[in-house]
């Protein structure tokens, strides 16, 4: 057997357990080799923690380290505090819902970039989309544009001439693309969790439901976690008050 003669690059892939991010690390473990990042940031339940640790089983992620850093106490979101209710139905195009976490995407990122630093990793890909989406401001290009210019001022990679790319591959997709795009790098879709409520089944009613149902749909797919039955009940972590932040790699 031919060895190669460099081994494969590195990348970081933020990996949150839903469709989108599931069809990134699906891309990048083709031929890289990927550290999968998951933050519990104190959402309202564990199950999208529990599908992110399938999905870098299944695609053999070098290493699959989670993060715990609740976020309740400085980003009051319907994510983050059962108090607010999660919206359901639709809602107003034209307001930020009370889904949006304040600064979500910029202290993932921030994690991701030190994390890719420290093993080596020249990209940081992230499953973020700005045509079938909520709303956030933290999902839009100038966004994503203005956090890889802070990457390089603010790494000695960077610094040194080795910029840590910012990659973002589902931006313009629509959810139906995405979709197909999954179904051409062999996402597990039943692995996948979206809904924003947990539970055994989908409620198929707030955001994130609705747009993978669309997405699905326009697709001409079946989602296979909707075929498939209620799924077992799943250990939760999020939703207790943590006094701390832990870490453990899950391996693969």
């Amino acid at each position: 057997m031919k060895v190669p003669s460099h081994p494969p690059p590195r990348a970081v892939v933020l990996l949150s357990g839903g469709m989108d991010s599931a069809t990134c690390l699906a891309e990048l473990a083709r031929d890289r080799e990927v550290f999968a990042l998951t933050v519990g940031y104190g959402q309202r339940h564990g199950r999208e923690l529990a599908s992110a640790r399938a999905l870098a089983r299944r695609f053999g992620a070098k290493d699959h380290l989670t993060l715990e850093l609740p976020l309740a106490e400085i980003a009051r979101s319907a994510l983050t505090n059962r108090r607010i209710p999660v919206p359901r139905d639709g809602r107003p195009r034209h307001r930020i819902p009370a889904t949006y976490v304040p600064a979500r995407n910029t202290i993932l990122l921030g994690l991701a970039l030190a994390y890719a630093e420290t093993v080596g990793a020249g990209t940081i890909a992230l499953g973020v989309n700005a045509i079938d989406y909520s709303g956030y401001p933290d999902c839009r290009p100038e966004f994503l544009r203005a956090f890889g210019r802070l990457a390089r001022l603010a790494t000695r990679a960077g610094i040194e001439g080795r910029p840590i790319r910012i990659y973002a591959p589902l931006l313009r997709l629509s959810k139906a693309e995405i979709v197909a795009r999954g179904d051409r790098f062999h996402v597990p879709w039943e692995l996948t969790w979206s809904c924003y409520l947990g539970g055994r089944a989908p409620c198929g009613r707030c955001d994130a439901c609705r747009l993978r149902a669309r997405g699905f749909r326009v697709a001409g797919r079946t989602d296979p976690l909707l075929t498939r039955g209620p799924p077992r009940r799943q250990s939760s972590r999020p939703g207790r008050r943590a006094t701390g932040r832990r870490s453990r790699r899950t391996s693969t």
